[in-house]
């Protein structure tokens, strides 16, 4: 009687202490997967290493950037709140992938976010526009995903050839529009004029 009442004590007692290492072990495998989770976001993102060949939008417009800024004065070329004004001009584009570029580093007026000190401060002591970008990848990778639309080459396309949808294309492309064209020999005139500025001799 007394061992079957012991026993059944110790029973009970091993149940309850069991059950009330419940939530330390449900705590412990918590843990155990959050730190899995992580290491392998870890490894997802060092997998998806940053390469400036793959970050096209940011490194082509950051460039000309970088060049429209070498014009100016030193006084805007070292101050990063200079810099951020020219930069917001320059985001007042109507190139379309340069746009959405702008809208993700905060440079734009409905942007929900605001990066601009990425570049504008780096830019102040000239640090190269690849390594730029690179810093924004670290901050969101999704700008690395734009890419520029294959463009025509002007230089050796029959540009009368051309349909209005593309002509429309080619100055979507060069940040201009044709606003009250009708015809599309007006079309074609304001895209050979584009052809004209990057070095097309013969039309």
């Amino acid at each position: 009687g007394i061992n079957a009442e012991y026993g059944s004590g110790i029973n009970a007692e091993y149940g309850a202490f069991q059950i009330s290492q419940i939530p330390n072990l449900l705590s412990q495998v918590t843990v155990a997967m959050q730190s899995t989770i992580f290491v392998l976001a870890f490894l997802a993102v060092a997998a998806a290493k940053y390469d400036p060949k793959n970050c096209e939008v940011c490194v082509t417009f950051l460039g000309k950037f970088r060049t429209q800024l070498d014009a100016l004065d030193a006084s805007v070329q070292s101050n990063p709140d200079k810099i951020e004004a020219e930069l917001r001009k320059a985001c007042k584009t109507k190139q379309p992938k340069d746009e959405r570029f702008c809208w993700y580093i905060g440079a734009t007026e409905t942007s929900a976010t605001g990066m601009t000190q990425v570049v504008t401060k780096p830019m102040s002591f000239h640090k190269p526009v690849e390594k730029i970008c690179g810093d924004l990848y670290k901050k969101d990778a999704q700008i690395c995903d734009l890419k520029y639309e294959k463009q025509i080459d002007l230089k050796t396309v029959n540009i009368k050839k051309l349909k209005v949808k593309d002509l429309r294309k080619i100055l979507e492309q060069n940040g201009q529009d044709c606003k009250g064209c009708s015809e599309k020999s007006e079309f074609v005139k304001k895209v050979e004029a584009i052809a004209r500025e990057q070095g097309r001799t013969e039309l």
